[in-house]
C-alpha cells in the first residue's frame, strides 16, 4: 500500500498528485493512503482553474479521488495539556531538572494565560519542546528555565518578535534612557507602541496580547507597563541584564562567568582556600566589574549568604587597578563607581564589631584605603540619613567612632614619602588619597597638610594640585567643592594664610601665578565675598 507523502505548494502541483491517483488507481491489489489537512486542501483546491473559487465544488472533487474516508479523531484540550505535561516531564528528566513551587506557579500562570491556545496540536507541542531540549544544553543551571521556556516558545512560533528582543534589549532590560518624547509616557502608551512593533513583525491579531503578555512575564517594564505590579526585583534575580545573552545564543561566552564557577568561587572565598574559580572571579571583578557586581548584588538580594569580608578585601586588592570601561548613560556608571556601590552594601551586611577591622585591612594598600574611606564615608551618611537612633548600642557607637582612625593611620603611613617631595611630585594616588582623608579622620587630614604648609609646602600650589583645571565648564571651586576643603583645611585657615594674595585685586598680567591659579583665586574670592562662582 503506497502512501503518497511531500508538501504541496501550488493548485497545479496537488491537481497532478489527483490525477497520477485517479490513472493508477484501478491496479489490483492496489490501494493508496493519502494523508491530508482537509481545510488546507479545500483552500487550494479553490485556487485552481479547475474548481475556482467554490467550496461546494472543491468538496466535490475531493470526494471523487478519496473514495473511502478515514477521519482521525479530535484532538482534545485534556488530550494536548496531557501531551505537554509529558513533554516537559521528559525534557526536565533528560537536563536533570526540578521546577521549585515558584517556578511552577509561574510556568502555570504563562501556560494557561498565553501558551495553551497555541499548543493545541502535537505538532506544535513537539517542535516546541524539541526546540527546548536541543538548545537547553550547557545552559542548565545558567539560566532561569521558565524564562528559558518562554523565550525558546517565542524564537520557535514568532521569530520576528524574538528578534525584536535584541533590537530592543536595553529598553526591555531597563538599561536604556528615554528619549524627551517618551519620559511622560503613560503604560498604555508604551503597550500600544509595542502592539505596533508586534504587527509590523508580522504577529497575528489574536496573538497580540498573548505575545505581550509572555514579555511582560520576561521583562520587567512591560510588566510595569501591563499593570501587574513591578516585581522588577523578582526578574534580576531569576537572571537580569547580565545573563541575557545566555538566552539568545544557547551558551555560556567567554566573557560570562558560568553559575557553577561563580558559586564554587564564593565558596572558595568563604573557606579561604585557593582554586582557579575564586582567581577567575578576582579577575573578573577587576576586568569586568559592574558586571560581577551587580552579580553579587542580585544574590545580597536574594538572600544568599555571602563572604562579605573575602569579598571586601578582593575589592580592595583590585580597586587601583579597575579596567572595565564605563557603562551607561555617558559612561557615567564606572567600575570605581560600581565597586564604591557594592562596598558599601557588603559592609553594611557585615556585623558591626568586625566593621572596624576589616576596613582597616582594606586600608594597608594605598588604593585600597581610598576604597575603605569611601565606604565608611558613604555607610555613616546611610545611617545618618535614616535619622539618629536613640537605642544604638554603645558597640554601635563604638565601630563608627573606631573605624575612622584606624583608616586615618593607614593613609598617613601611605603618604609618608611624599613628605619629602615637593608638592609637584605628588603622584594621582597620592592627591587622591589627601581628598580620600577627609571622609575618614578630617582632624588629622588638616594637621597634617598644616605641618606640611608650614615647612616647604605653598598652599596655592597645593590648591592648584589638587583641583584640575579641566572643569569647564563648571566653577573650579563650586560650593561643594569648597565644604570639602573646608574639612581638609579649614576656611579660616585658607583664607588666613591666602589673605595677601586674596587681598589683591585680580592678577597683573606679570603676577608670578599661572592661569589655573588665578581662576582659583578669583573663585576663592568671590566665595569668601558671598558670591556665586562664575564658571571658568
Amino acid at each position: 500500500m503506497p502512501k503518497i507523502t511531500g508538501k504541496l505548494h501550488t493548485p497545479e502541483e496537488l491537481l497532478v498528485v489527483f490525477k497520477l491517483v485517479r490513472l493508477v488507481g484501478h491496479l489490483p491489489g492496489v490501494y493508496y493512503l493519502i494523508s491530508f489537512d482537509e481545510r488546507t486542501l479545500l483552500d487550494v483546491l479553490q485556487r485552481s482553474e479547475l474548481v475556482g473559487n467554490s467550496e461546494p465544488r472543491a468538496r466535490e472533487f475531493l470526494e471523487k479521488i478519496v473514495q473511502v474516508r478515514l477521519d482521525l479523531p479530535a484532538f482534545r484540550e485534556r488530550d494536548a495539556d496531557l501531551l505537554v505535561d509529558r513533554s516537559l516531564a521528559a525534557v526536565l528528566a533528560s537536563h536533570s531538572l526540578t521546577l521549585t513551587p515558584g517556578e511552577q506557579q509561574r510556568l502555570s500562570e504563562a501556560y494557561y494565560r498565553h501558551l495553551q491556545a497555541r499548543l493545541r496540536t502535537p505538532r506544535a507541542i513537539k517542535r516546541f519542546f524539541g526546540q527546548v531540549d536541543a538548545t537547553l544544553g550547557q545552559l542548565t543551571g545558567n539560566v532561569d528555565i521558565v524564562d528559558f521556556l518562554l523565550v525558546t516558545f517565542l524564537r520557535t512560533s514568532e521569530p520576528r518578535a524574538y528578534q525584536l528582543l535584541w533590537q530592543h534589549r536595553a529598553e526591555l532590560t531597563g538599561t536604556s534612557v528615554d528619549l524627551p518624547s517618551r519620559r511622560d509616557e503613560r503604560p498604555e502608551q508604551r503597550i500600544d507602541r509595542w502592539r505596533t512593533r508586534l504587527q509590523d513583525a508580522g504577529v497575528a491579531e489574536q496573538h497580540l496580547d498573548s505575545v505581550i503578555g509572555l514579555m511582560g512575564m520576561l521583562f520587567a517594564p512591560l510588566r510595569q507597563a501591563l499593570g501587574f505590579g513591578a516585581n522588577a526585583q523578582a526578574i534580576a534575580l531569576r537572571r537580569g541584564i547580565d545573563y541575557f545573552d545566555r538566552y539568545m545564543v544557547f551558551g555560556i561566552l567567554d566573557d560570562d562567568l558560568p553559575e557553577h564557577t561563580f558559586d564554587t568561587a564564593l565558596q572558595q572565598l568563604a573557606d579561604g582556600t585557593p582554586g582557579t574559580e575564586a582567581d577567575e572571579l578576582r579577575l573578573r571583578l577587576r576586568d569586568d566589574t559592574q558586571r560581577i557586581t551587580r552579580r553579587i548584588q542580585y544574590k545580597r538580594a536574594a538572600g544568599t549568604p555571602l563572604p562579605v569580608a573575602a569579598l571586601l578585601k578582593a575589592a580592595a586588592r583590585q580597586y587601583g587597578n579597575l579596567t572595565a570601561t564605563p557603562q551607561g548613560v555617558f559612561g557615567l556608571f564606572t567600575a570605581d563607581r560600581a565597586m564604591d556601590f557594592l562596598a558599601k552594601d557588603l559592609l553594611t551586611d557585615l556585623a558591626e564589631p568586625e566593621r572596624p577591622t576589616i576596613l582597616k585591612t582594606m586600608a594597608q594598600t594605598p588604593d585600597g584605603a581610598v576604597l575603605a574611606a569611601r565606604t565608611l564615608q558613604r555607610v555613616i551618611a546611610r545611617e545618618n540619613s535614616d535619622g539618629p537612633d536613640h537605642t544604638q548600642t554603645a558597640a554601635t557607637r563604638g565601630w563608627i567612632g573606631e573605624a575612622p582612625s584606624l583608616i586615618s593611620h593607614e593613609i598617613a603611613q601611605h603618604l609618608t614619602p611624599a613628605v619629602s617631595r615637593p608638592i609637584h611630585e605628588l603622584t594621582e594616588l597620592e592627591i587622591t588619597l589627601i581628598w580620600a582623608w577627609r571622609h575618614a579622620e578630617p582632624e588629622a587630614a588638616r594637621t597634617w597638610i598644616s605641618q606640611r604648609l608650614d615647612q616647604e609646602w605653598a598652599l596655592l600650589d597645593l590648591l592648584a594640585v589638587l583641583l584640575p583645571p579641566d572643569r569647564a565648564p563648571f566653577p573650579v571651586i563650586d560650593n561643594d567643592t569648597l565644604q570639602s576643603l573646608d574639612a581638609l583645611i579649614g576656611l579660616e585657615a585658607l583664607y588666613s594664610r591666602l589673605g595677601q594674595l586674596l587681598d589683591t585685586p585680580a592678577a597683573h598680567p606679570d603676577s608670578p601665578q599661572d592661569e589655573h591659579q588665578q581662576r582659583i583665586l578669583q573663585a576663592l574670592r568671590q566665595h569668601r565675598g558671598g558670591d556665586t562662582p562664575a564658571s571658568s
